[in-house]
């Protein structure tokens, strides 16, 4: 892919105004600059080199060349094993990886990843790598719900965490400071507007609202607030 292609990739959900539900089951994947990386992209602004939220796919020995990540990046390890030249990261890893970092990502093995690119903004923002399979759980605001930080710091708006809801789990209706997303890992979710199974993307706008709730229980990525 040249960068004349790259830079004139059209926008996706790219109006934050507005509220987004995906399942991310039918999106096709799409290839990458690298030949051996696939792409789901959810919502991408400003062409290859803007904002962009994905899950992308490395096949078994999939690669790309060193390069820097300007307004951050951040990952969760879905499956398989992701690598780069600081170290290896199997599934359920969590990365973020600060304004102006560089790395040379790779996968022996082949993985899927949760990605978010060039939305963290911010030189003294903290490199974080966790492992969110850690039996480190907190109790959630609510009954039903159990939380595990993984973000938030003093200065930014961002807060990022796993929650996982038990069965029959349900929250009052709310309104998202600043908005929020959310990526279905496991389970079911639902609100108001719709049922949201594994692989469901989600973003309610800084002036949306919704009261989810699971039937069945479920595990969500959430980050709140930055839109």
């Amino acid at each position: 892919m040249n960068t004349k292609e790259a830079v004139e990739l059209p926008d996706i959900n790219a109006d934050l105004t507005r509220r987004v539900a995906v399942d991310t089951e039918t999106v096709t994947w799409k290839p990458s600059p690298s030949a051996t990386v696939w792409r789901k992209p959810l919502y991408r602004q400003g062409g290859e080199f803007g904002a962009a939220t994905s899950l992308v796919r490395y096949a078994p020995g999939g690669a790309f060349r060193s390069h820097a990540h300007p307004r951050g990046e951040e990952i969760l390890v879905l499956d398989g094993v992701f690598a780069d030249d600081h170290g290896e990261y199997p599934a359920g890893a969590y990365l973020l990886n600060p304004d102006g970092g560089r790395h040379a990502p790779r996968s022996d093995t082949g993985c899927t990843l949760f990605v978010r690119l060039r939305q963290y903004a911010g030189r003294n923002r903290l490199r974080l790598v966790l492992d969110t399979t850690a039996p480190d759980w907190q109790p959630g605001p609510r009954a039903g719900l159990s939380v595990k930080p993984l973000y938030a710091q003093a200065g930014y708006p961002e807060r990022m965490s796993l929650v996982r809801w038990a069965p029959g789990a349900g929250s009052r209706r709310h309104v998202p400071a600043g908005g929020e997303e959310i990526l279905v890992l496991d389970g079911e979710l639902r609100d108001d507007h719709g049922i949201y199974r594994r692989g469901c993307w989600l973003r309610i706008p800084p002036l949306g609202s919704h009261a989810p709730y699971s039937e069945t229980g479920c595990l969500l990525y959430v980050r709140v607030g930055g839109l």
